[in-house]
């Protein structure tokens, strides 16, 4: 295909994208390698290593990580700088935390396999595709069930409740049970 005809039909420019532009990376490249092969060999493999190992490595790199938190293998973690994880959460196997900006996980909250907090997105209605980051933040108590995906800016209250398999790209209130995609009210949790 004629790529000169490409560009006339779209109005979106790609190469015009500035991936320095609307991201702080936090940390200097060399320090970005570093992390990129200690996660390959400690948070990519399947191997069950020690969870204070973990948290020694993570603390290395500026995570905020409470007590007795449970990572599982094949947990893919992109800036360990941007993550703050309270005392006893669990983070189940292939969750994928895309933390541009920052990520909270509270106390006692619990991430199902391959729960996906993504942090990063683009501005669609630029031509340039400019990112539009934003933080994410999992309430305390709360259970995000496997395969869920949790989208940029939202809080997820606390001791919520998101099915497996829902999208989340609004926040939800405390004390909630949702589902769905788009992902909705459904219950409540407890009734005190």
């Amino acid at each position: 295909m004629n790529s000169e005809h490409s560009t006339e039909e779209s109005k979106v420019r790609l190469d015009t994208f500035d991936p320095k532009s609307g991201l702080d990376r936090g940390r200097s490249k060399l320090v970005e390698i570093i992390w990129y092969l200690t996660k390959l060999v400690f948070f990519l493999s399947a191997f069950p290593w020690p969870r204070g190992l973990k948290h020694f490595l993570l603390r290395c790199f500026g995570a905020a990580i409470g007590m007795g938190v449970v990572i599982k293998p094949r947990v893919n973690i992109h800036f360990p700088w941007k993550l703050i994880v309270g005392d006893h959460a669990w983070i189940g196997e292939e969750c994928f935390i895309l933390n541009f900006e920052a990520v909270t996980i509270g106390a006692h909250a619990c991430l199902s396999q391959r729960t996906f907090l993504c942090g990063g997105n683009h501005d669609f209605r630029s031509p340039s595709f400019e990112y539009r980051n934003k933080p994410i933040t999992i309430g305390a108590g709360s259970w995000i069930g496997a395969q869920s995906f949790i989208g940029p800016g939202v809080n997820v209250g606390s001791n919520t409740v998101v099915a497996a398999g829902s999208i989340v790209t609004k926040s939800l209130p405390v004390n909630a049970v949702c589902a769905g995609n788009p992902c909705e009210v459904k219950s409540t949790r407890w009734k005190d």
